[in-house]
């Protein structure tokens, strides 16, 4: 991870706000302002300008639009006009100060020459995007801290019910254990169809699927209830025929050696897991980062300082979210253990997956006799 320096400039924040921004924005004079900053309501990610003052000490020589989803610990740069590199090292001194993990730079005006000689590295293109959210083609990252995150592929689901299928499929090709090239629609689909319960995937379901798949990948669900969950939203009648596929699914667990934890999964449980180059798909809420209580699932593949790195297949077009903020995205342990406890009552729900096994190990990886 970077840690290169800035020369210090001298930068100011000011709230974006579309009614004032065009007025505040014409002191760079002849730059003009990407029209998408005006297209969608990015209100719920907190959206500010960060702007370079001039050598005369009063106009701007430079401006960006930076957002971030909530609850997280990064600051992602829209566009740069203007000196585009004193923008964004204006943009990457305010992170510093706020001591958060990375600066994103979406692609939609940002040359790969100016990313690089901002210290940016490029991420891998998408492989898809998630329905409705057209981001750009490509996107930068710069971390500021310590520690090393190995990038899975970004897969956007392509509906609104496969989070819990694309994030197994892509833990599985983080790990090598899924070809890059079988990660698509039709695997999408298919996972998701072996681990419904109509729509949503609850964790023993997912966790059966997942063992079912790959049987040489150890599977564990945590999930401190043994109720059925994730069908409170439903009519009665709607309740009691997924009750009875859940509880098939434990039975199924039971059959195939899936064990279910009845404990919650601390977030330094997945901290140890991740070290062990395992993954953890992740049950919580959106209530947190997009502004409204619906259960999803996120992988969480990394950890730097302070913050696990999750994969979130899905990106809110309405707030100007793209695969930009949703890959390789630093969220607060505690913001993540916050967001993990899924209403009514606060059950928690989580699968993680060992390293594949070779054949004649045990599930701790030494040789059998």
């Amino acid at each position: 991870m970077s840690s290169q320096q800035e020369t210090p400039v001298k930068s100011i924040v000011v709230p974006f706000e579309p009614g004032t921004s065009p007025a505040l924005l014409s002191r760079l004079g002849h730059h003009e302002v990407p029209e998408r900053w005006h297209t969608v309501d990015r209100s719920a990610h907190a959206p500010h300008i960060v702007a370079v003052v001039g050598d005369d000490g009063e106009g701007w020589a430079a401006a960006a639009l930076v957002t971030a989803r909530p609850h997280t610990a990064y600051l992602k740069i829209v566009d740069a006009v203007g000196d585009v590199q004193a923008a964004v090292a204006a943009v990457v001194a305010d992170a510093r100060g706020r001591e958060l993990a990375q600066v994103k730079w979406e692609g939609w005006t940002a040359r790969p020459e100016d990313a690089a000689a901002a210290g940016f590295t490029a991420l891998d293109a998408p492989l898809t995007q998630s329905e409705g959210a057209a981001g750009p083609a490509a996107g930068y990252v710069r971390w500021l801290c310590d520690g090393v995150v190995t990038e899975p592929p970004y897969y956007g689901q392509t509906t609104h019910f496969t989070c819990g299928a694309v994030t197994a499929l892509v833990a599985q090709a983080h790990a090598g254990t899924l070809p890059g090239e079988a990660l698509d629609r039709r695997a999408e689909l298919t996972l998701w169809r072996d681990a419904t319960n109509f729509l949503a995937c609850e964790p023993v379901g997912l966790g059966v699927a997942l063992r079912r798949a790959w049987p040489s990948s150890p599977v564990t669900v945590h999930l401190d209830t043994d109720r059925p969950v994730l069908l409170d939203h439903l009519p009665e009648k709607e309740q009691e025929w997924r009750a009875v596929l859940q509880r098939t699914s434990r039975a199924d667990a039971e059959r195939i050696g899936v064990p279910v934890d009845p404990r919650h999964l601390p977030m330094a449980a997945i901290r140890d897991a991740i070290g062990r180059r395992e993954h953890v798909l992740l049950l919580l809420s959106l209530a947190g980062m997009q502004g409204f209580d619906v259960p999803h699932w996120v992988l969480c593949h990394g950890v730097v300082p302070g913050a696990v790195v999750i994969e979130d297949p899905w990106a809110n077009a309405a707030t100007g979210d793209t695969w930009v903020d949703a890959h390789l995205l630093p969220v607060p342990d505690s913001s993540l253990d916050t967001m993990s406890a899924i209403s009514p009552d606060g059950f928690r729900g989580a699968v993680t997956i060992g390293r594949p096994q070779r054949p004649g190990t045990s599930s701790s990886g030494t040789a059998e006799e």
